[in-house]
């Protein structure tokens, strides 16, 4: 894949990020370095980037796609209340992927975990804690 500056840029703002941001936010960072891109040319290389492992594409029912730098194996906290998603250690290895291959016969080749709740923030705000 060749480097762009628009590239680059694209890379930068989603490893730089901890918020895990959908196209159009990363598209209003870019912005601010390179006025003239476009949405079309943010989306079209968040892509490429994807499906070259540089970054990982969040893609959820009902969600919009979020990017994520990281992409060591991890999992993701998405808070209800503030629609913010966390980063979460893998605590279950690859056992989960031979669990599953056990006991359907499918061939696994990796896993999306999300939890869903309510954040340390929110549930400051709401009393829940």
């Amino acid at each position: 894949m060749r480097t762009t500056r628009q590239r680059e840029a694209i890379l930068r703002v989603v490893r730089s990020a901890d918020s895990h941001p959908t196209a159009d936010a990363v598209y209003d960072a870019v912005r601010k370095e390179i006025p003239g891109i476009s949405l079309g040319t943010v989306y079209r290389n968040l892509k490429l980037l994807a499906e070259a492992g540089e970054v990982m594409a969040m893609e959820n029912a009902g969600c919009s796609s979020r990017f994520d730098g990281c992409t060591e194996v991890h999992h993701h906290f998405r808070c209800e209340v503030c629609g913010r998603v966390f980063d979460v250690a893998d605590m279950l290895g690859s056992d989960i992927d031979r669990v599953v291959e056990a006991q359907t016969g499918f061939e696994v080749r990796g896993h999306c975990l999300e939890f869903r709740g309510v954040c340390a923030s929110c549930g400051e705000v709401s009393g829940r804690e």
